[in-house]
């Protein structure tokens, strides 16, 4: 063999190498994308998470982004109870500790937002609810989530502070379903998220200062048996990064403190 073909037959093994090497590169710059990646959250980040949801899968072709809302509290035990998800969004820290401390966490929940209690009434509010003593008064009825739901727990919290005592004609499941009494018109009011009331037509907030005391975090994490761990990371650090932020934020959520 001439020396200038021993050239070319190095040169063609230099350019496979380099090929193959090539290729290997972009399979690690594709890490975390592909497949279904499951998320369990929090009713009240319906809106947010489904457009969060459609964003990813846009900037991460081949994924696909199932999104199952509840209560926090239902979710958190079909998690424990072997329910297949990768990641996991609570509207409060007990919520969420009910899975760190059945170990079916993936390291430590990091806080995403924070959000606050508002009185949701009807547009043109024509209780003139001004407060949450007022949802006291004779024939105002009023929807609150259940205790062991976190606006639930909230709302106990933010009615002690004001010393205010009242049966709720109705305890629901979850914020969305508080919300829905008011819209149907089989309620005067509910205490619900601020940014429920946001996103839902024909519905006015009433602020009131003791939603101050009754601040939920919302803490988010990959769960331990993640059949998609690569992606339940990627799609954590996409709902943290700015942008997502700016989405939460838009729909009336709060950055955590650390941001």
């Amino acid at each position: 063999m001439t020396v200038r073909r021993i050239r070319a037959a190095l040169a063609g093994v230099t350019a496979l190498a380099l090929s193959l090497t090539g290729c290997g590169a972009g399979d690690e710059s594709t890490a975390g994308t592909g497949g279904t990646v499951t998320v369990f959250a929090a009713a009240s980040l319906t809106e947010t998470f489904t457009k969060l949801g459609r964003d990813f899968e846009a900037a991460h072709p081949g994924t696909r982004v199932v999104l199952n809302f509840a209560g926090s509290s239902a979710l958190a035990t079909q998690i424990t109870q072997g329910a297949p998800a990768d990641v996991f969004a609570a509207a409060s820290p007990a919520t969420m500790k009910t899975v760190t401390d059945a170990g079916d966490a993936a390291g430590a929940p990091a806080v995403l937002v924070r959000n606050q209690l508002v009185i949701a009434v009807p547009e043109g509010n024509p209780d003139r609810v001004g407060g949450l003593p007022d949802l006291a008064r004779p024939g105002v009825k009023v929807a609150l989530c259940a205790e062991q739901v976190p606006c639930g727990a909230a709302a106990r919290t933010a009615l002690d502070a004001a010393g205010v005592q009242l049966t709720p004609a109705t305890l629901e499941q979850d914020v969305k379903g508080a919300l829905a009494k008011v819209k149907l018109g089989e309620v005067d009011a509910a205490l619900v998220y601020r940014t429920d009331v946001r996103a839902a037509a024909g519905l006015a907030a009433v602020e009131f200062p003791e939603s101050a005391r009754a601040v939920n975090d919302y803490p988010i994490v990959v769960l331990k048996h993640a059949g998609n761990p690569d992606g339940a990371r990627a799609f954590v650090d996409h709902v943290r990064s700015d942008a997502g932020l700016a989405v939460l934020t838009a729909a009336g959520f709060q950055a955590p403190p650390s941001r």
